[in-house]
């Protein structure tokens, strides 16, 4: 099958559709399209028999539950009679149990589901084949008007039409094992398990009155150590029981054919071709800890019906459909990526304090955050503050964090953002305004954009300097004004050198684009230009690095008698020192490069003269890209290392950005999308680390400092959007403290603005006569 193919179609006749796949999606869809049109013609192909199925228990959400009711009351009838529902996680490690309630899961056995959709498909009168392969897919694409293949993460269907629907799958570090228990666990259970050969996990939780859904799970590495790779099933069964025999008092595991295996997450870039079209598992995966399987397969079938309903033509209805479900599937599987990684690093966690951990599982997929779990559980989220050290009725994000000399009053930052408007390197009333504003607006700590340590070290002709008195004087200005009217917050600079990124428009005249006139050499650790078609840099000389140091050594002096409280080392997004640190950028044959040691002697060089000069009691942090984004280049692990070198040397925190060393990078946007090379650094290195990168949310920043993530979140388009947003973030959550003080002349202003008429008259009692 090598271009769209479409059974030819007579106006009037009804839709012939086949279904590859028997499990859940496959089996809903046939119903679904059966029930909206009975002249419909129907065939679903199932190459195992009715009773074969992987997997014990089905969990579905509300949510789901909702759309299958509003579509189908009668599946919906059959699954509620069948559900077993509950509240409450169980977290167990190093023998303590934490209970949080309000959770809401409803769940069944696998094998009744897919008897109730088997029931439902005959009664409307679908052609149900099991034990059939289905005919190849350029057959039925011939032969019927849309093809729904429903067939699985290892879809045949996918594979053969790879060309097309470009398939990216990506086999993980954990083994896990679908098994089951024969008795009812009473929540939804964690369990950790510390054994000689490293940690296991148990995931549990019931689906029918007498069983129980038992998935053993552990890293790759602790698999082979403990011998799991050699045991035959039974015996690798027993092992596990004995592992859990708490959590499991005491009974055996049973099996379902069940096999160790790795997760596959798949992603496809299209999931339709002419009338043939991906649902469920052959179109996406995520990962078991958060449940969506199952339903992902189920929204899909709804969707796909609808727009089957709605839209005039298949065409048009499987790109209605592809429209709609991408970006929801896109959202879970980022949700699902965080928390299978969250487990694969389980060991970075123990150490935690008891509910601290159990938090941080609880709101490892960023699905469930600190006010949504206050909701559920006002009295476990209550005592895991308390074990933090929160005030009474003081968020996590308004507790003080000390770093050196320098008390924060809160855990806010506001991230350096280029602004592109000095003259000469001199800071103006702009940058007064602009940072006095963020200043009186209640973050913690407020950070100046990169601050170029010589004229050539610019990005733009715009960018700041601290390469003369006159620039100092004027940052003297900007650091009187946040000390004198917003006494509290402290200031900190960012350092920096553009290095192979300089010589470049304003941001808004053609970001990274080079300058027509009045261009000045560039400079980095390797001639590389950063995009096809700019100025190549010539490669750093000795005697050049040995300039360069003393320039960011006076620049920092300046920047200490400027009166800054903190300064920053920028060390990442691919300018003049980040440049050394990947390999992507570095490519010198000296003592400058090679090995990562080697890329990483000249940034610490400038780190050890900076630190030199800078008071002793003020702190210094360094910003890193922990990761390129791009094949080859600087990865999590270097990350680690490169953090575990810069705290050898005396950095008192690490700002883990990712990105932009490279301008063929991919990066994976999404919420907080960069949080986790932050936590591991901070879990593996032990220092303090400033989270970034779509942080929007005050919700997201007290989920963060409160499951250990992080010590400190830097936001940088909310402070643009709003410069009071630290303000604001405590007047919504309705925190007077001093954490958040509001300067005097914006005390009225602490209370949201009323909007609406409120004075209308109360409704009366009806009367009846």
């Amino acid at each position: 099958m090598t271009g769209p193919v479409h059974a030819p179609t007579t106006p009037g006749r009804p839709l012939r559709v086949a279904i590859i796949g028997g499990g859940p999606g496959g089996l809903y869809a046939a119903a679904l399209l059966k029930r909206l049109d009975p002249n419909r013609e129907i065939t679903l192909w199932e190459r195992n028999a009715p009773d074969v199925t992987f997997g014990f228990g089905v969990v579905l959400s509300d949510e789901t539950l909702g759309g299958i009711e509003h579509a189908d009351p009668v599946v919906h009838e059959a699954l509620r009679q069948d559900f077993v529902r509950w509240d409450d996680i169980d977290i167990v490690h190093r023998g303590v149990r934490h209970r949080s309630g309000g959770h809401g899961f409803a769940a069944l056995g696998r094998h009744r589901l897919l008897e109730i959709l088997h029931a439902r498909c005959r009664s409307l009168g679908v052609e149900l084949r099991f034990s059939t392969e289905a005919p190849h897919i350029d057959r039925l694409a011939r032969e019927y008007d849309l093809v729904v293949a429903a067939d699985g993460v290892h879809s045949t269907t996918r594979e053969s039409l790879a060309h097309v629907f470009r398939p990216h799958v990506a086999t993980h570090h954990c083994r896990y094992i679908w098994l089951a228990a024969d008795f009812p666990f009473d929540a939804f259970r964690f369990e950790i398990a510390e054994t000689e050969h490293g940690v296991m996990q148990l995931h549990g939780y019931p689906f029918a009155a007498d069983a129980s859904t038992v998935i053993i799970e552990m890293h790759e590495e602790v698999w082979r150590a403990a011998g799991y790779d050699e045991l035959p099933p039974q015996e690798s069964m027993e092992r596990c029981a004995k592992v859990f025999a708490e959590a499991l008092r005491g009974r055996p595991l049973r099996s379902n054919s069940s096999a160790w295996t790795t997760f596959r997450t798949v992603v496809n870039d299209r999931w339709s071709h002419g009338n043939v079209v991906l649902l469920g598992d052959a179109a996406h995966t995520a990962h078991f800890s958060i449940g969506s399987g199952t339903k992902l397969a189920v929204e899909d079938a709804l969707a796909l019906a609808a727009c089957l309903t709605e839209q005039p033509d298949v065409p048009r209805a499987l790109a209605a459909y592809e429209e709609e479900r991408r970006p929801v599937v896109a959202s879970t599987q980022r949700a699902a990526r965080a928390s299978l990684e969250w487990f694969e690093n389980l060991r970075l966690y123990l150490r935690q304090p008891p509910r601290q951990f159990a938090f941080n599982l609880l709101t490892r997929s960023r699905r469930v955050t600190h006010d949504n779990l206050r909701l559920r559980d006002a009295r476990f989220t209550e005592s895991v503050e308390r074990e933090f050290g929160c005030p009474p009725g003081t968020p996590p994000m308004f507790t003080p964090f000390r770093l050196r000399g320098l008390t924060l009053r809160n855990r806010v930052v506001v991230s350096p953002m280029d602004m592109y408007s000095a003259t000469d390197g001199v800071p103006g009333d702009f940058h007064l305004v602009h940072l006095g504003a963020r200043a009186l607006g209640g973050a913690g700590l407020v950070m100046t954009e990169m601050v170029c340590v010589s004229p050539e070290g610019r990005i733009t002709p715009g960018c700041a300097g601290l390469y003369s008195g006159r620039q100092a004087e004027a940052w003297r200005r900007v650091t009187d004004f946040v000390h004198r009217q917003a006494p509290g917050t402290a200031i900190g600079v960012q350092l920096g050198h553009s290095g192979r990124k300089g010589s470049t428009k304003l941001m808004w005249e053609g970001m990274d684009e080079p300058l027509p006139t009045g261009n000045w050499p560039l400079v980095a650790a390797s001639p590389l230009p950063y995009k096809p078609g700019g100025q190549t840099p010539r490669e750093l000389s000795r005697a050049q690095l040995t300039d360069l140091r003393e320039q960011f050594a006076a620049a920092a002096w300046r920047a200490a008698r400027a009166g800054f409280d903190l300064l920053e080392l920028h060390c990442a997004h691919g300018y003049l020192l980040s440049g050394f640190l990947s390999p992507l950028t570095n490519r010198r044959t000296d003592a400058y490069g090679g090995s990562l040691d080697r890329r990483l002697r000249f940034p610490l060089e400038v780190f050890d003269a900076v630190r030199a000069v800078w008071p002793a009691e003020r702190p210094m942090t360094v910003r890193i890209s922990a990761t390129d984004w791009a094949e080859g280049g600087t990865t999590a692990e270097d990350a680690v290392a490169i953090a575990r070198a810069f705290a050898a040397h005396g950095a008192d925190a690490i700002d883990v950005s990712t990105g932009q060393v490279v301008a063929e990078e991919r990066p994976e946007f999404g919420r907080s999308y960069q949080t986790p090379f932050a936590d591991r650094i901070r879990h593996e290195v032990r220092i303090p680390v400033i989270a970034v990168g779509a942080i929007s949310s005050w919700d997201d920043v007290n989920s963060l400092i409160l499951a250990g993530r992080a010590d400190l979140c830097a936001l940088a388009r909310p402070h643009l959007y709003d410069p009071h947003w630290t303000l604001h973030a405590a007047a919504e959550q309705g925190y007077e403290g001093p954490g958040a003080v509001w300067p005097a002349p914006y005390r009225a202003g602490s209370r949201r603005p009323r909007t609406g008429r409120t004075d209308a008259p109360r409704p009366r009692l009806s009367l009846s006569g």
